[in-house]
């Protein structure tokens, strides 16, 4: 018999809050992290973004690591500040005593390095030794080394599904007994490259997201980096356990680069498999933590897929990127904590920026921070290319 898997400890920071409390605190009061860009100069400073409000200096004081030594990028740097909290959380010790992995996530690598050293590297090799930093999975193996971590190494990249596939590989390593434990998470920092790229797919709202209501005019990008400590039903401290990663599932409709069908058919296909590997109906769902980025096709084909799986019976949902903005690989990991906090505190999480309906659907997600039976959440990360995750977290 495969062993569960049990959550037990989770991390993050974003544009909301360093740490679970200030991220609880910042929903309570319904505070949003979007605002006006500071972290570089760029010709699209007019758009809004939500930044976490730390230098890297800051951040590095924060994690515990010396920037002026070693080489460090914002993405490690969050990475480390996270998965710190969530190793803390979950009491974890000494990595020898149990068979322990890292399955890390991330878009955009070291691309902030890139954008600061480029020109110098082509004109010299004064710089030659950040070339290896560049790399996505430089982020990972930093974890790794900081917390002494050997047995399993990983990054994943495959859009806004990421750190959620991040996710379902520890959850599927621990149940083939493969590991013990797995730190899993994602991070992304923001950066030109994703700036304009988003940009030049015209899709960031120039007022800050909506997600899922009428007048919803784009997507915000957003920063981030949340981390899980995943561990068998074997080795886990029941004191410790905050709930168990019931099921999950990805699926590519493979229909469009970076848009997903109307109809919703991959959303369908990952939350029906999701439920079908947690052994749940959808009446068992008690919250979605949605996709929900605000923009025009995709909260229309979240939508009718929800309405689809559920019918006349949809659970309370919302989508929280109005407060944390889009932190792309990093957003299946953020909002797998979120989930996790729901249940640990037994909320439903509200979203922000809702006034009316779209035509298409009546879809009302939920709009106020609300004490409630929380039994298990679904959290959904549909990514570009038509990678879509589900993932379903329950209470013990």
């Amino acid at each position: 018999m495969r062993p569960r898997v049990f959550v037990t400890g989770v991390g993050i920071i974003s544009a909301i809050g360093n740490g679970t409390e200030e991220t609880l605190n910042a929903f309570q009061n319904l505070k949003s992290g979007i605002g006006k860009l500071s972290l570089f100069e760029s010709v699209h400073s007019g758009i809004p973004v939500a930044e976490v409000k730390f230098t890297n200096s800051e951040l590095a004081l924060l994690a515990g690591v010396n920037d002026s030594t070693d080489k460090f990028t914002r993405n490690t740097l969050l990475a480390l500040l996270a998965s710190g909290q969530a190793s803390a959380d979950s009491g974890w010790t000494d990595t020898a005593e149990k068979y322990t992995g890292v399955v890390m996530a991330t878009t955009v690598g070291g691309m902030d390095f890139n954008e600061q050293y480029y020109k110098s590297l082509l004109e010299n090799d004064r710089h030659k030794d950040l070339i290896g930093v560049l790399d996505s999975a430089d982020c990972t193996e930093k974890v790794a080394v900081h917390f002494g971590i050997r047995h399993h190494v990983t990054t994943i990249s495959t859009a806004c599904s990421s750190s959620a596939n991040a996710i379902m590989l520890g959850a599927r390593l621990i149940r083939n007994n493969q590991l013990e434990r797995v730190l899993v998470g994602g991070t992304d920092a923001l950066t030109r490259f994703t700036l304009n790229g988003f940009n030049a797919l015209e899709i960031l709202s120039p007022t800050g997201c909506r997600p899922f209501d009428i007048n919803r005019n784009g997507l915000t990008l957003g920063e981030g980096s949340a981390a899980l400590v995943l561990e068998s039903e074997e080795v886990a401290d029941p004191r410790r356990i905050i709930c168990e990663v019931s099921g999950y599932a990805n699926v590519n409709e493979a229909f469009h680069a970076t848009a997903s069908t109307v109809d919703g058919f991959g959303a369908i296909m990952a939350m029906d498999k999701a439920l079908s590997s947690a052994s749940l109906k959808a009446s068992e769902i008690s919250y979605i933590n949605a996709h929900g980025t605000g923009t025009e096709i995709n909260d229309l084909s979240e939508g009718n897929a929800i309405a689809s799986i559920f019918g006349n019976a949809i659970p309370a949902f919302s989508s929280t990127k109005a407060f944390t903005g889009h932190t792309l690989g990093a957003a299946g990991a953020v909002e797998a904590v979120f989930s996790v906090l729901a249940l640990r505190r037994q909320i439903l999480l509200p979203g922000l920026n809702f006034k009316e309906s779209m035509p298409d659907i009546n879809l009302q997600p939920q709009l106020q921070i609300k004490s409630f039976p929380v039994k298990h959440v679904m959290s959904n990360s549909f990514g570009f290319g038509g990678s879509n995750t589900t993932l379903i977290f329950s209470k013990v």
